[in-house]
């Protein structure tokens, strides 16, 4: 079934012109877990100073900086969310976070979402310090699925059904995920994983 939902994203996008952007809410079912279902806060710990809120369904942060923290750690796994940024976000999704005090790029593997980050070679799509993106894609007032894959040392990057990383790193083999808010307005909805 997902299969032939990206087949035909891809039918769209070759044949028919249309940009795709499959929903995670399109691809419901198969083992996932929903971390965030549009009504609670339940799964997730603040940290830092930001004032997460949830708006039509989203997870929405507007001023501060900060995390949400996953009360759980994970090792191997899928997860997927959707993410509305606006255009000066800089925003991402940390995974197997080491120190949940201590939320960064140098304790926990941080998928970028900046499409305006200065130095652009960990841009949107791409892992800091670790892995540049494949492709240049901008994230900026639409809403984006964020695809995240770790079996083992092998991390996976899709964004909007592009591949935009995949690499092998050994630094971090577990721990909880973070949402992160910093400039500009971000929010996540329909997160997921299995």
């Amino acid at each position: 079934m997902r299969i032939a939902a990206v087949a035909l994203g891809l039918f769209l996008v070759v044949f028919a012109g249309v940009e795709y952007a499959p929903t995670v809410s399109a691809q419901a079912g198969g083992g996932w877990t929903t971390l965030f279902d549009g009504k609670s806060m339940n799964q997730w710990t603040p940290v830092g100073k930001v004032d997460w809120k949830i708006t039509e369904g989203a997870l929405e942060a507007i001023n501060g900086m900060g995390f949400l923290l996953s009360k759980q750690p994970y090792g191997d796994f899928e997860f997927r969310t959707d993410v509305w940024v606006t255009p000066d976000a800089n925003s991402g999704v940390f995974i197997r976070c080491q120190d949940p005090n201590k939320v960064g790029a140098a304790t926990c593997y941080e998928v970028n979402i900046f499409d305006t980050r200065p130095d652009q070679t960990y841009r949107t799509g791409g892992i800091v310090d670790v892995a540049k993106p494949a492709v240049v894609i901008n994230t900026g007032n639409k809403w984006n699925t964020l695809e995240i894959t770790a079996k083992g040392p092998r991390l996976v990057v899709r964004l909007n059904g592009m591949q935009t990383v995949d690499v092998e790193d050994k630094k971090f083999a577990r721990g909880p995920l973070a949402l992160q808010a910093g400039v500009g307005t971000v929010r996540f909805r329909n997160v997921q994983i299995r």
